[in-house]
């Protein structure tokens, strides 16, 4: 399991910057399910877990 860094700049209600070491994206929220610029999104599964995938 590999640990990340990235930086959140909220740009309205359900959308943010992520600025991280490779580069910037847009995420974009919905409910527990979030998706981001780079074609990747994640669902929150509750109490700090998450599962990450790749659309």
């Amino acid at each position: 399991m590999g640990f990340f860094f990235r930086r959140r700049k909220r740009l309205g209600k359900n959308t943010s910057l992520n600025i991280s070491k490779s580069g910037a994206s847009v995420s974009r929220k919905a409910g527990p399910i979030t998706f981001n610029s780079r074609g990747r999104g994640s669902i929150r599964l509750g109490k700090g877990k998450s599962w990450r995938f790749k659309l």
